[in-house]
């Protein structure tokens, strides 16, 4: 048994509470469990116990076994004197406060409903995917719909520290953090990296000086990626080239390495040359963009303010020097949708609740209702169950849910596990 699961039992008090009694024999009542520790310290803190016709209030400390007091090192911790209660499945040696005053102990072995450890054991040792596969559509729909509800707001949370530590770096100037933020996602997973490598070597200070002139910006964002080495036999990356040095003199700039930039099992639509030519295209139209998204309220301005078109040379080129068959070079909706759930909605949502904006937290969850659902096995895996994404708002919801509760078998702390657990 983990002790994980002991302290499901007792936050939910799911053990025969009858005649309870410490293992010396004295009468044990629970007035109040305690408030869950996430931090160092006892387990639970602010517990309120009857032992022996005395109320004591302090804390709680859960161990599988009594003697994992000392093997955890608490013996030796002052933290642990003022601990009321110890609650144990089973006590195998006592324990004592540094002045040699034993603590009392509550041993569960024996009071844990059986169903209870088997299921628990279901889920914990389960090897589906999701491991309470066999329980999930059981589950009244309004307590799986409230917890998926709760996990999409996780979600932005858990997002929103690292926007708020891109903020800092750049003495919260937030148009220089969107920037870096979408530049990183303009990568996806495989370039995420060095596209956010080259927007911290590439100040938008600088690239707004030459917003005007999309072949500037072009040499900017190519040279300072380090793809404009090279001796070149069509003649618009040798002009992206000189353009380039000129510019790097003027600002001392130091471009990125070439090796960086990952082509490998990239459809060509997805190559980083062509990223970064779309990127740039965007910056030509406006290095303001945040400031512009501020002041949208529906989808279809936002799609409009992101419909732009690469320069003529990347019409029929993935690589320089590679032509290829003439096609459009806009953001596909697909790769659109992405940025908006994974860029703009959590930056909103970041500044609405910085500047006391609700009104902006409720446009970032709005936008995600009406986007569609991202595509991906995690979302195959919960519409095999029978659980299908409407819309992104659902779809983060649920990949939340596997990456960060089913993956870790985080189920104690699901309601969904809980749920299944009563």
């Amino acid at each position: 048994m983990h002790e994980s699961f002991l302290h499901f039992l007792w936050q939910w008090r799911r053990f025969d509470a009858r005649d309870l009694r410490s293992t010396e024999g004295q009468p044990l009542r629970i007035e109040r469990q305690g408030i869950k520790n996430t931090h160092a310290g006892p387990d639970f803190f602010n517990a309120q116990v009857w032992i022996d016709n005395t109320r004591w209030a302090g804390n709680v400390e859960l161990h599988v076994r009594s003697s994992e007091w000392h093997a955890h090192g608490h013996s030796d911790d002052p933290a642990y004197d003022n601990v009321v209660l110890h609650v144990v499945l089973d006590e195998d040696r006592p324990v004592v406060r540094q002045n040699g005053e034993r603590i009392p102990c509550l041993e569960l072995k024996g009071r844990i409903p059986e169903h209870l450890t088997l299921i628990w054991q279901q889920l914990e040792y389960e090897r589906q995917q999701i491991p309470c596969a066999d329980f999930f559509l059981k589950i009244p729909h309004i307590i799986r719909f409230n917890w998926l509800d709760r996990l999409l707001i996780e979600r932005l949370e858990q997002k929103t520290l690292v926007i708020a530590q891109i903020l800092e770096r750049h003495q919260r100037h937030w148009e220089a953090a969107f920037y870096e933020l979408l530049a990183r996602n303009f990568g996806l997973k495989v370039n995420a990296e060095p596209f956010e490598t080259l927007a911290r070597q590439l100040p938008l200070n600088i690239v707004a000086r030459h917003k005007n002139n999309l072949m500037q910006v072009e040499a900017l964002v190519f040279g300072q990626a380090g793809l404009l080495d090279g001796e070149w036999a069509d003649e618009y990356p040798k002009a992206l080239a000189r353009e380039y040095r000129h510019l790097r003199r003027k600002f001392n700039l130091t471009p990125m390495e070439a090796a960086q930039w990952k082509f490998l099992r990239l459809r060509p639509a997805n190559f980083p040359t062509v990223r970064l030519a779309q990127f740039a295209a965007l910056l030509h139209c406006s290095v303001n963009l945040f400031s512009k998204i501020l002041e949208m309220n529906n989808l279809r301005d936002l799609e409009h303010l992101f419909d732009v078109e690469v320069s003529d040379y990347w019409l029929t080129h993935f690589r320089f020097d590679k032509a290829s068959v003439k096609r459009p070079k806009r953001l596909g909706r697909d790769f659109l949708h992405l940025l908006f759930i994974n860029t703009i909605v959590p930056f909103l949502f970041h500044y609405g609740k910085e500047n006391a904006r609700d009104d902006l937290q409720k446009r970032a969850l709005e936008w995600l209702e009406h986007l569609p659902p991202e595509t991906n096995a995690i979302l195959d895996d919960w519409a095999n169950l029978g659980q299908t994404a409407r819309n992104a708002y659902q779809s983060q919801a649920l990949i939340h849910l596997k990456t960060h509760y089913c993956d870790q078998r985080r189920c104690l702390e699901c309601a969904i596990g809980n749920s299944i657990l009563k």
